[in-house]
């Protein structure tokens, strides 16, 4: 079923349904003392009058039943939800018991929606990059130095040169980034008053709701250029504005403000003792942020950079815009390159058949990064167990 009309009416019959619920206990409260608060009642009306016609819809979907038949059933379920809530409603109704496990059954919905969703993100991968190894060697894809689709035919799809590019891009982001970010931290947690935090904080939060096609343009018209012509050219390093260079240093402005926020709010969060303890045995401040805050601060600092290395992997319109899409392994820095993502979009792009392996293999490259920041994530969890169990 398709009409969103009917979920609305099921909606906004919640509402006389609080308010007969809460009043109905008020005129009970009045001849003797009640379980729960009114405003319980009303919910667990609520509750009973929205949950039935909601269930009945879901199961209406997934069988594709419709028609009129089918609305008059939600209706007649709501109605009969909303009389058992008010036939319910007695002195001895344990509403609130009611209500409580209500929220938890749907906190429950809402934690297994989002590892539901996560499964069937990654087993649609598997299952198409299955359906890719099957026309496609893996042994070309994983070890293969050579980027060459085309949809008529002898296609050469290795991977190596896009996981260069990726973490090439991302490896020069993260060197302007984590320094740039982390100092920012410290200065702003450990030195700055209230004046110039309340300037500089909010500046750097206006980096981080910047849209990346703006990023990618600045890379574009300004950046590039400027490193062609004062850094490539005189050192008969290249021509083109399309670099890694680039799409790098423009991608690790963008991710300042991830690391420095997060590292500003962790090392806020170390406790005033620790400090007060350190300065008490003589160390000076700059000791006591080296030695004590930022030790205690690690595991914060080490998600930070992990959520930034993320972000600069999976990056896409700054390094369309600013890198190039050329497909090599090259390590000079003023070369245009690519990336996963970006190989990703463009085999996804146009009137493509979904049963080639030069679209299929959009897939493969997804699992893979997928694969790439899991480990990432597997390699942060193991650095900050080690870190705790050595300091405590």
């Amino acid at each position: 079923m398709s009409e969103p009309w009917l979920v609305t009416a099921i909606l906004l019959l919640s509402i006389p349904a609080y308010l007969l619920g809460r009043h109905r206990a008020r005129v009970m409260a009045a001849g003797g003392r009640l379980h729960s608060l009114p405003r319980y009642y009303g919910w667990a009306a609520v509750q009973l009058t929205i949950m039935p016609p909601l269930a009945l819809l879901l199961v209406l979907a997934v069988t594709g039943w419709s028609g009129p038949a089918a609305q008059a059933a939600v209706a007649i379920a709501a109605l009969a939800g909303l009389a058992a809530a008010l036939y319910r409603s007695r002195p001895e109704f344990r509403a609130r018991h009611v209500v409580e496990r209500g929220v938890r059954a749907f906190l429950f919905l809402a934690a297994t929606i989002a590892i539901a969703t996560t499964a069937g993100i990654v087993l649609s991968m598997l299952f198409e990059t299955r359906h890719f190894f099957m026309l496609y060697d893996w042994r070309d894809f994983f070890f293969s130095t050579t980027w060459a689709p085309r949809f008529q035919g002898d296609s050469q799809l290795g991977i190596l040169p896009l996981l260069w590019g990726t973490l090439y891009i991302s490896f020069v982001a993260l060197v302007v980034a984590v320094p740039v970010g982390l100092f920012a931290a410290i200065h702003l947690s450990e030195y700055a008053g209230p004046r110039l935090r309340g300037v500089v904080k909010p500046m750097l939060e206006i980096l981080a709701g910047i849209p990346t096609i703006v990023y990618g343009l600045f890379a574009l018209t300004i950046v590039g250029p400027m490193l062609r012509d004062y850094f490539a050219q005189p050192l008969g390093l290249g021509s083109g504005a399309s670099s890694v260079a680039t799409a790098g240093l423009v991608m690790g402005i963008m991710l300042i403000p991830f690391v420095s926020s997060l590292s500003d709010d962790i090392i806020s969060q170390v406790p005033q003792n620790l400090r007060d303890g350190a300065l008490a045995l003589g160390a000076t401040p700059s000791e006591t942020i080296r030695q004590v805050v930022l030790p205690a601060a690690l595991p914060g600092i080490v998600g930070a950079v992990l959520l930034a290395t993320s972000r600069a992997i999976g990056e896409t319109m700054i390094v369309v815009l600013g890198a190039g899409a050329a497909a090599r392994i090259s390590l000079d820095p003023f070369e245009a390159m690519t990336t996963v993502t970006v190989k990703i979009v463009s085999q996804l792009t146009g009137d493509s058949d979904f049963s080639a392996p030069e679209t299929l293999v959009a897939f493969a490259l997804g699992l893979t990064l997928f694969a790439i920041t899991l480990a990432l994530n597997v390699l942060a969890l193991w650095i900050v167990r080690r870190y705790r169990e050595q300091y405590e």
